[in-house]
Formats: structure tokens, sequence, C-alpha cells
């Protein structure tokens, strides 16, 4: 192999990694909010904000996305409350953005944040009652 060609090769990369680096800082942040994680630290859930959604990805797929804070931060909770409930340790991180977010959204409704989570998990189990899918 030749020093030219050598050095050629390694332009052409590098220009490739500039034009990679170029398409991504055209595309929507995503700001990681929440991450569930078990005692291993394999993570298990999380929520990120992406275009001002929050997207609930869970077993390395999107579970759902919604516009309410609030619905995300309850969801996760939840998942922490379920792995509790079968003796699983896990931990749960998310971030002041997203609780204060929640909690905004709370307010707006005239309730606490925990209150307002209950709300919301009593509409999910009568939209879907369990064992209904």
């Amino acid at each position: 192999m030749s020093i030219q060609s050598k050095a050629r090769r390694d332009a052409r990369r590098r220009k490739e990694q500039r034009e990679h680096n170029r398409a991504r800082a055209g595309a929507p942040a995503i700001e990681p909010h929440a991450e569930l994680r078990d005692a291993d630290g394999k993570l298990l859930a999380g929520v990120v904000r992406q275009s001002g959604v929050w997207v609930l990805g869970m077993d390395g797929r999107i579970a759902g996305s919604s516009d309410s804070a609030a619905q995300m931060l309850m969801l996760i909770r939840r998942a922490q409350r379920l792995h509790d409930e079968k003796g699983i340790p896990v931990k749960l991180v998310y971030s002041d953005a997203l609780r204060d977010e929640a909690e905004l959204e709370a307010a707006t409704h005239g309730k606490s944040l925990a209150d307002y989570e209950t709300q919301l998990e009593e509409e999910m189990a009568t939209a879907h009652p369990a064992g209904v899918q």
C-alpha cells in the first residue's frame, strides 16, 4: 500500500465523519430525563424528551410518547413499583426538569403531583381494565 493511497483513504474517512456529524447537528436533540435500572445497572426503562415530546422506552423499544411530563413520570414510577412488588430491586433516577414540569402540569389541574399521578393511574385503569388489551 502506498503512502498516497493511505492518505486518500484517511482523508475520505475524515470527510465522511464530518458529514455524519453535520447531519446529526440538524437532527432534533434527545434529552435523557429518567432511568430505571436493576441492581446490575442494566437499563430497564427510560424517559427522554425529543422535539418537545416525552418518550418512554422499555426493553430497548419505544413504549409510548406524550406531551404530558406527569404521565411519563407516573408510568416510570409505576414500572418501579411493579418491580419492587416482585422483589426485584431497582433504582429510579429522574431529572429536576421532568419533575418540575410534571408538578407544574399537576398544579394547572389544581392538584399535587401525587394526587394527579393517582388520577392518571385511575384513568389508565378504566381505559384498559386488567387483562383486556
